[in-house]
């Protein structure tokens, strides 16, 4: 089997690294996602996945942020059944596959034009009313060609950590500007997680940046009349830790009782 040349850096190569940690969390007889498809498209591409650090602790982390903003998104789903979805920065995730949305539901995939062509040869396109569209999230002219017709949810999984701040602040403006009403799901790195974002093989062995860090999730409140956050999880309360490993499950154990650390990570959801 020929397998896809990976020609991806910077930011937009760490997304190799999440659709790793999907594969290998798929491998564990306790797996959290189930993730067969991402197992299948780690095995059709040519990369040394040992640039990106992975652990099996790390795996279960990846696997349970996830879990949470799939969980998010099937409650938005389940009262809203005539729903958008804007799936931001899709990269290779296969959270469209494992949702699994009716026919009555518009779903939108989104990322750079490179990106978007590399999905549509590793991954299977899902019926349904489903699109992908290759456009960087921060420009505006896709937004504007989506109906504003139905209730929107927001996904974006590793996104906002590589955005500006003032282009994550405007992007929320625009969105919640344009919909009548819906939910914003999506992770942040805390100050602390940026300044120590070296750490991490997958950003610094793709020669990524990161740059917006927010310390109080309820600043974002201030960007659009009506948007409440509804909840704020810290990743080393995730539900779920308890899967990680023994010593990965102390090393949040003991991040949880350090100011700055406990708050490196944040999942979020938001009304509006």
């Amino acid at each position: 089997m020929d397998r896809e040349k990976i020609t991806l850096s910077g930011a937009q190569e760490t997304l190799l690294a999440t659709l790793y940690g999907r594969a290998v969390d798929s491998r564990s007889p306790d797996s959290i996602l189930h993730d067969h498809a991402a197992r299948e498209a780690v095995e059709r591409v040519a990369y040394d996945f040992g640039k990106t650090g992975m652990t099996d602790t790390t795996a279960v982390g990846i696997a349970l942020r996830a879990k949470q903003l799939d969980d998010w998104a099937m409650e938005f789903l389940a009262e809203h059944q005539k729903a958008t979805v804007l799936h931001l920065a899709c990269g290779l995730d296969t959270r469209v596959q494992r949702l699994d949305p009716p026919s009555s539901v518009r779903w939108l995939d989104i990322d750079y034009p490179e990106v978007i062509d590399l999905r549509r040869r590793l991954l299977p396109e899902p019926s349904g009313t489903y699109e992908m569209v290759g456009a960087s999230v921060t420009d505006e002219a896709w937004l504007r060609e989506v109906p504003d017709d139905r209730p929107t949810v927001v996904v974006a999984e590793g996104l906002t950590m590589y955005l500006r701040k003032e282009e994550g602040k405007r992007l929320i403006q625009r969105i919640t500007e344009r919909f009548p009403s819906g939910q914003l799901l999506f992770d942040v790195y805390g100050p602390l997680g940026i300044r120590l974002q070296k750490m991490v093989p997958a950003v610094r062995n793709a020669g990524a940046t990161l740059h917006w860090g927010l310390d109080d999730p309820h600043e974002v409140e201030s960007w659009h009349p009506g948007l409440t956050c509804l909840d704020a999880v810290r990743s080393v309360d995730m539900p779920g830790v308890e899967k990680m490993p023994a010593s990965g499950r102390m090393s949040m154990r003991v991040m949880a009782r350090l100011p700055g650390f406990r708050d490196v990570g944040r999942i979020l959801r938001y009304r509006f």
